[in-house]
């Protein structure tokens, strides 16, 4: 029986480098067994999404979503609420490509990253659940809320593809000093916290935001998130945060921050201003908000010989 493979891939992506390079990637593919076709996403909304959900229905064996951080999480939205879930392949051509690096996916080579899917490790990865009276949706590496996280969708589009990862670092600095805790309810396994917080992250892998040394424990699929919450709001005290987290992870244990591990969490704000959510990079909503981890819940290929980030 023949094996059909979809490339969903965003023509925009990662400088616009992608395409000229997708006559390569299929003939990996192709030579790997695979039949596989192409679909480039549109303006419209959740494009990927929708091509997702409807080859996945279709019957396809594999789904490969080339583009950044963004256009894997329309990918995973259309597969994850399935029964019936197709293997997923990462072409890495975005601007941060977090959950790429997280899997030893060739992040500078198209071609490399493609032969992952013939060489590398099939493995059932976590899948984040978000969901409130108003939506449900998924993420694969990090939910986060706060002023900060919004900075990921806050940067427009050519800037992220003339300026690259460099656009983010400058709009953080622009943001940081406006940038001021808020009164949170949250909830997790064993525990809450009730008091201020400058931002709080969900994740899922140890790559966020560029920074692998931010949760050094993390595991793809033991079924748990990694819940970091910020306490503090001062400028100086959260650069020392951050100098400690590129330093060996030395902030997990700062009094400044919450580190737990957890399967859920929820989150309420207690003030009038509203507290959107960051999915993977993009805006998913507004708290208050719960979440829950899938366990294993997706197989994904991966590169994962030199990491060590598995609960197998």
């Amino acid at each position: 029986m023949v094996k059909r493979a979809r490339i969903i891939y965003n023509p925009s992506s990662g400088r616009e480098t992608l395409k000229p390079k997708l006559v390569d990637v299929l003939n990996v593919l192709e030579n790997g067994g695979y039949e596989t076709s192409t679909f480039a996403t549109t303006p419209k909304p959740h494009s990927a999404r929708d091509e997702a959900a409807r080859v996945a229905k279709d019957g396809f064996d594999l789904i490969v979503a080339a583009g950044g951080d963004g256009t894997i999480n329309d990918v995973i939205n259309g597969i994850a609420p399935l029964e019936q879930r197709p293997k997923l392949g990462i072409i890495p051509a975005g601007t941060t490509n977090d959950f790429a690096r997280a899997l030893g996916i060739p992040r500078d080579d198209f071609v490399e990253a493609a032969k992952v899917m013939i060489d590398g490790e099939l493995m059932p990865m976590d899948v984040g659940k978000a969901y409130n009276e108003h939506e449900t949706r998924y993420f694969v590496n990090i939910a986060a809320g706060g002023r900060l996280t919004e900075l990921t969708y806050d940067v427009p589009s050519d800037l992220k593809t003339i300026f690259g990862y460099m656009a983010y670092m400058l709009k953080a600095v622009e943001m940081l000093p406006s940038s001021h805790p808020v009164q949170i309810e949250a909830q997790y396994d064993g525990g809450e916290y009730k008091g201020k917080a400058l931002m709080f992250f969900l994740a899922m892998t140890n790559s966020v935001g560029g920074l692998e040394q931010l949760v050094p424990d993390a595991s793809l699929n033991d079924g748990n998130f990694t819940m970091i919450i910020v306490k503090t709001g001062n400028v100086f005290e959260v650069l020392q945060l951050i100098t400690k987290a590129l330093n060996g992870g030395r902030h997990i244990d700062d009094n400044r921050i919450v580190y737990k591990k957890t399967k859920n969490f929820s989150i309420v704000p207690k003030t009038g201003r509203k507290m959107p959510i960051n999915l993977d990079g993009e805006f998913g909503g507004n708290a208050p908000m719960k979440f829950t981890n899938l366990k294993q819940h997706i197989q994904i290929f991966a590169n994962l010989k030199n990491k060590k980030l598995t609960d197998q």
